[in-house]
């Protein structure tokens, strides 16, 4: 977080130095920059991750393996927002869709 504030701090002051001297275009170039660089190193790669996740939930089927909340399971039953996971033999729980974190199978 700290070498976030340092970042910022750096931006907000080259945005300073570029308003000083008058050239009000430079500062719009020089935030566009900014904005560009923000969303293909931090927004870009959220988009295709969280795309990515929900391919990978839309793809489970009933008897893979999956880790749900820590606890590794087999689905049993596909709900629409929930999962039904057999833990151990006749032990079924069921969970969140969302607390898929992957699968195995």
């Amino acid at each position: 977080m700290n070498q976030t504030a340092e970042v910022a701090n750096q931006v907000s002051q080259n945005a300073d130095i570029i308003a000083q001297q008058g050239n009000s275009w430079g500062l719009i170039i020089y935030c566009l920059v900014v904005m560009a660089i923000l969303y293909f190193f931090m927004v870009r790669p959220n988009k295709k991750r969280i795309a990515e996740y929900e391919k990978m939930l839309s793809n489970i089927k009933v008897g893979n393996r999956v880790l749900a909340a820590g606890i590794y399971g087999t689905v049993k039953k596909i709900n629409e927002t929930t999962i039904n996971l057999e833990i151990a033999k006749g032990v079924v729980i069921e969970v969140n869709k969302h607390a898929i974190a992957s699968v195995e199978q």
